[in-house]
């Protein structure tokens, strides 16, 4: 597949992905890009705005198989890994797989969770496998997880430790729609039926091939002073707990490179950085004064560091 192609696939999937989360450009444009980068996707915001939606309507696009775990209270880390069971025929011990062997997992209210279960996807996340009674499981190529999550403040919720959420490369937050958006949701077809007759726009090759494309795009020296420029302020900033990872840095590179490929550019401008940093901080940068995330504040470090 030629350059042009791959990029032509990516534009039709993000429109496609517009047709049904009406007037969340940005929004659905950060989505594709985090999983251009191999990156799992939190979506956070109030019940009912299209978290679910979104999921399906991404996994669908990409033409990958796609497996729901509703998160509760009393859900069991094996009802997400699975168990060894005693086949009593055979006289053996077998493993059966959870539905966490798909290649997009929409954890459904993840913070819903008790801590237990929700670090059952700890080592599928950073290491793309799960390991039981001894024994290493691979997971499918591509791997995603797509995890929503209800405002912390909600009745019944566990907040996620610093080590789940520095996992996850984005967050984005929906939003209510604009009255325009919202008008033409009322009168237009169920969101559910559309997400249902969805074609697959990628395959999990031609995804492989975009991802691929979007790693090589050229970061110069200069980007990556920029790049460490923003680190160092996150570490030095008196407002917040701690600063990003070398992980997080890793994943500001990956999906600033895919930001750019996604907008037709072959090297990253620090204008990539600047659409993606937000999304990939806000979460991971805990205010001291509360103990939570504060996107105000994450834009006002970006905007008080100069481009080098």
């Amino acid at each position: 597949m030629t350059l042009t192609e791959s990029n032509t696939l990516a534009e039709r999937a993000l429109d496609q992905l517009q047709k049904v989360i009406l007037g969340k450009e940005l929004q659905l444009k950060l989505a594709l890009t985090c999983v251009l980068a191999r990156g799992h996707l939190m979506i956070e915001d109030v019940p009912g705005v299209g978290k679910t939606t979104l999921a399906h309507a991404l996994a669908a696009t990409l033409g990958l198989d796609f497996a729901r775990v509703q998160f509760t209270s009393d859900l069991l880390p094996s009802d997400v890994i699975g168990a060894t069971v005693y086949e009593r025929n055979e006289g053996t011990f077998r493993f059966h797989r959870g539905p966490i062997f798909t290649q997009v997992l929409l954890a459904d209210e993840i913070n819903r969770a008790t801590p237990k279960t929700q670090s059952a996807l700890l080592e599928a996340m950073e290491e793309r496998q799960v390991s039981m009674d001894g024994q290493t499981h691979q997971l499918p190529e591509p791997f995603f997880v797509i995890a929503t999550q209800n405002p912390v403040e909600q009745i019944g919720t566990f907040p996620l430790p610093e080590s789940q959420l520095d996992r996850f490369l984005l967050t984005i937050t929906l939003g209510y729609p604009d009255p325009r958006a919202e008008r033409e949701l009322l009168l237009g077809t169920d969101r559910r039926d559309l997400v249902r007759t969805l074609p697959a726009v990628l395959r999990a090759d031609t995804l492989q091939d975009a991802q691929n494309r979007a790693s090589q795009v050229h970061v110069a020296p200069a980007l990556v002073d920029y790049v460490q420029a923003l680190l160092k302020a996150t570490r030095t900033h008196h407002e917040f707990q701690a600063g990003l990872s070398p992980r997080a840095a890793l994943g500001l590179v990956a999906v600033s490179r895919a930001w750019a490929w996604l907008s037709g550019r072959s090297s990253v401008r620090p204008e990539d950085v600047q659409a993606v940093f937000p999304a990939l901080a806000t979460h991971r940068l805990v205010l001291r004064s509360t103990g939570t995330p504060h996107r105000e504040s994450v834009l006002a470090l970006l905007g008080a560091t100069p481009i080098p």
